[in-house]
């Protein structure tokens, strides 16, 4: 059976306030995070882009199970935000970690659902035994224009996943997926932003979405949301997983160790990955996870996952990275000029 064997997590450490962006545009703060369910988004440092990110987790997942990188034959980052338009973040990241040249890597591009179809194509991959392990990464610094409603909580941030057969600590039973041509959401080339259909992202794209490929994994393994112990789902807002949750029949319970979104932002391709990672954070032996991603386009990818008795093992060990809770904590914040700054709104003239 094919799984995760480690994963790590890097969430930049300073942090914008709902309300100061608010304050900036004259908008009613208490509204917005009431509506968003979201209070904070993480920011980049002035030196943090898609690719340390992705070094970061992908090295955080490394110092939790000692693996040989040169066994590492595919290198996948999925994101919307890649430091370049001609010059893959996969190979910046198989460099860093000591990886093989002897290997396959690539960048993806699914607007927020790139991470997991990244673990989809290692999962491939390991189970047709070309390679050993495949490194799966989402990672970005969303974008959004000032003003806009994406800018309350675009944010930063990334997970990555070592897939492969030799004693997983998280079993991938399946996954499946649905996708349609659906534009809800866009950026051109050469735009700074991309830009959304407003409301015609939440039921022609995201609830349609995320609940066809949910009612898919459970008509293809005979199960319902009761059969899990905890469920991921894609996260722009709080609101949008909330009430998928309730419409498969999914409890608040359920999705609250995953949903870190009030206090993180959506971090586009990381943020389902983020969720389920901050779900193995807290997970035990037999839990049985059920994770969906979307991304606009539209997509979404489903998994069902069984955490084996590997994540207590001595081979993994859970405290030798960062926690999703441990990198939330003790943030930094930034008022409006700091943060236009840091996400190069504005740019100091030397």
């Amino acid at each position: 059976m094919v799984g995760i064997i480690t994963y790590g997590v890097y969430i930049p450490r300073y942090r914008i306030k709902v309300e100061e962006i608010a304050r900036v545009w004259g908008a009613n703060a208490a509204e917005i995070s009431s509506g968003l369910g979201v209070f904070e988004k993480s920011v980049p440092d002035l030196d943090e882009d898609t690719a340390t990110i992705a070094v970061e987790a992908a090295r955080h997942a490394l110092a939790r199970r000692k693996v040989d990188p040169e066994e590492i034959g595919a290198i996948y980052v999925g994101s919307e935000s890649h430091p370049y338009a001609v010059k893959p973040t996969a190979c910046t990241v198989g460099e860093a970690i000591g990886a093989t040249p002897n290997m396959t890597a690539a960048d993806y591009e699914f607007a927020c659902k790139a991470g997991t179809a990244a673990i989809q194509t290692c999962m491939g991959l390991v189970s047709s035994r070309m390679i050993t392990y495949g490194l799966a990464i989402g990672s970005d610094i969303a974008q959004g224009a000032p003003s806009d409603a994406l800018e309350y909580t675009a944010a930063a941030g990334g997970a990555a996943f070592l897939i492969g057969r030799d004693d997983p600590i998280a079993l991938i039973h399946h996954t499946c997926s649905f996708t349609t041509d659906t534009p809800d959401f866009w950026r051109r080339e050469g735009q700074d932003y991309p830009r959304h259909g407003g409301r015609f992202t939440g039921d022609p794209g995201y609830f349609k979405h995320v609940e066809g490929a949910s009612r898919l994994m459970f008509e293809q393994m005979k199960k319902t949301a009761k059969d899990y112990d905890y469920a991921v789902f894609h996260q722009p807002n709080a609101k949008f997983p909330h009430k998928v949750a309730k419409t498969l029949e999914f409890s608040t319970e359920q999705i609250k160790p995953g949903l870190v979104v009030p206090h993180l932002g959506n971090t586009y391709s990381g943020a389902s990955p983020i969720g389920l990672a901050a779900t193995l954070d807290i997970a035990k032996p037999g839990d049985r996870i059920f994770v969906c991603s979307f991304g606009s386009g539209a997509g979404s990818d489903a998994f069902d996952i069984e955490v084996t008795d590997a994540i207590l093992g001595k081979a993994f060990r859970r405290e030798a990275a960062p926690s999703v809770e441990q990198l939330l904590k003790n943030p930094i914040y930034l008022d409006y000029a700091q943060y236009a700054r840091h996400k190069g709104k504005i740019v100091m003239q030397s």
